[in-house]
């Protein structure tokens, strides 16, 4: 799984794993910061958040534009400077005041246009490590390792930003509204990470760094490409982030009415080992088991079948002492549900890269607009899941506690998007370093987080249908899916010709 990529794949992927670590760390808690220091109703806070998250994902369009012309890597590395500078002034505490409000919106602005700069770019480099036809064939799979490591900063983001302000409460003496200044803090340091990781692994990817110079074999490839030719290339992959649009809407419902759904219809408490699933570290072991076992199938010497099984040794020990030691009960709140999708693609990952290599081997691995349309029927499957499992449950207008449903259909439903997010989100990103024509690279890479953005706008449409009986939200989310899976069905004869 992890043999024969390159070199460069890993140095950028831990440099973009250290930026999520810290943009999760601060997403994980900025919601309640609104409303803690500021005071802000939760309608303000909404607007903030999803304003935010909007122009993060909307800005990479205009990133990819200027890296077009004046190289990937220097945008990289200003983009990533800006992010250290807007979580620094969120990370100065100033009260809740005018001042306050004013450093805050400019943080966030910072933080948009830093991430705006690094994300997109930073990927299109990763897709230029495969143009060497060598690694032509891993093109997918390298993204979907990418990618898996990108989930790893998020799976402990959340912990990471809920231990860091206990500590400033219970040993420092911190106030509750202070506290959250050293999650920021935590995202300064993590971004500091990145850079250093960006900047000591340069020489495993210097061979795809551009310049506003650009070298004259580039310039030749961009010529040959004919104007007809670029504009079909643009034209599908427009197609393919009209499709996208509408998978974020659905996904990312983890931050809305999924989590509503915990709140509200979700049982408050766990035992047994039904437990042991809300505890990060069991998350772990299970994940060190995975990997463990893919590891022995797919070791060709003795000493590395030994460092597989010591993996998976650790991964029993730290499941069975926690089991031993499991309390008879424990208290659920509803955010804790969204570590399982970070977890569950760091979890899959090698699955879905064994099984795509598997089909590949046998000549029937199929191709990125097919894997995208599945994407969309597996997101809808995971919402008929939620619709039929709701049927029955009380519609509800006021945010109290009026069912006790398993957690266990959270899981499953988290589960399923996992793999619809698997078969989606690398592998549309790999198609766009792919397709797009060479000199407007990086406008593409823009052009798909423009299609998140729209998706994230979208997300409060179900929020809005929240009073409503539970299988109409459900089941319009499900239809959704499924039109855009038909729909990308329909146009695949256009989309495999450029593919």
């Amino acid at each position: 799984m992890f043999e024969g990529q390159p070199k460069g794949l890993w140095t950028l992927a831990l440099a973009n794993t250290g930026e999520r670590f810290g943009y999760y760390t601060m997403l994980a808690v900025f919601a309640l910061f609104l409303g803690e220091n500021f005071g802000f109703a939760a309608g303000t806070a909404s607007e903030i958040y999803t304003w935010f998250l909007t122009l993060v994902y909307f800005l990479p369009l205009f990133g990819g534009m200027a890296a077009d012309k004046w190289g990937y890597s220097r945008m990289v590395v200003i983009g990533i400077f800006i992010m250290f500078l807007g979580y620094l002034l969120l990370s100065v505490p100033l009260g809740g005041g005018t001042v306050a409000v004013v450093a805050m919106g400019s943080a966030l602005l910072l933080v948009s246009l830093g991430t705006g700069l690094f994300k997109g770019n930073l990927q299109v480099m990763v897709g230029d490590l495969y143009n060497d036809p060598k690694y032509a064939d891993k093109r997918d799979s390298g993204f979907s390792l990418f990618y898996m490591l990108i989930n790893v900063g998020a799976l402990f983001a959340p912990t990471a930003a809920i231990k860091i302000m206990d500590w400033a409460q219970l040993s420092l003496g911190y106030s509750k509204a202070d506290s959250y200044h050293f999650a920021f803090a935590v995202a300064c340091v993590s971004v500091i990470a990145s850079i250093c990781i960006y900047y000591f692994g340069k020489k495993t990817f210097s061979h795809v760094l551009t310049v506003k110079k650009v070298k004259k074999a580039v310039e030749e490839t961009v010529e040959e490409m004919s104007p007809a030719e670029t504009r079909e290339r643009i034209i599908c992959l427009v197609l393919v982030f009209a499709v996208v649009i509408f998978f974020w809407m659905a996904f990312h419902q983890n931050g809305l009415t999924l989590t509503w759904f915990a709140d509200e219809f979700t049982a408050t408490k766990s035992s047994g080992v039904q437990s042991m699933a809300f505890d990060v570290t069991n998350l772990v072991a299970c994940i060190l088991l995975v990997y463990g076992l893919f590891g022995i199938f797919q070791a060709v010497t003795s000493k590395a079948r030994i460092i597989n099984a010591i993996v998976i040794a650790v991964g029993v020990c730290i499941l069975g002492y926690n089991y031993v030691n499991l309390e008879p009960e424990i208290s659920l709140s509803a955010p804790i549900f969204q570590q399982f999708n970070a977890c569950f693609v760091v979890m899959l990952t090698p699955v879905s890269i064994a099984l795509f290599g598997w089909l590949a081997k046998k000549g029937k691995e199929p191709k990125a607009p097919v894997k995208i349309g599945l994407g969309m029927l597996v997101a809808g499957a995971a919402y008929l899941l939620m619709t039929l499992s709701c049927i029955g449950l009380p519609a509800t207008d006021h945010p109290n506690h009026v069912a006790d449903v398993t957690p266990n259909l959270l899981i499953s439903t988290y589960l399923i998007l996992t793999f619809a997010e698997l078969l989606l989100s690398p592998i549309g990103i790999s198609l766009v370093t792919k397709v797009a024509p060479p000199k407007y690279k990086g406008m593409m890479m823009g052009g798909w987080f423009v299609a998140t953005a729209l998706g994230n706008k979208l997300v409060s449409i179900p929020g809005h249908m929240w009073d409503m009986d539970l299988t109409i939200v459900w089941g319009t989310l499900m239809c959704i899916c499924l039109v855009a899976a038909l729909f990308i069905f329909s146009i695949l004869k256009k989309l495999n010709k450029v593919c």
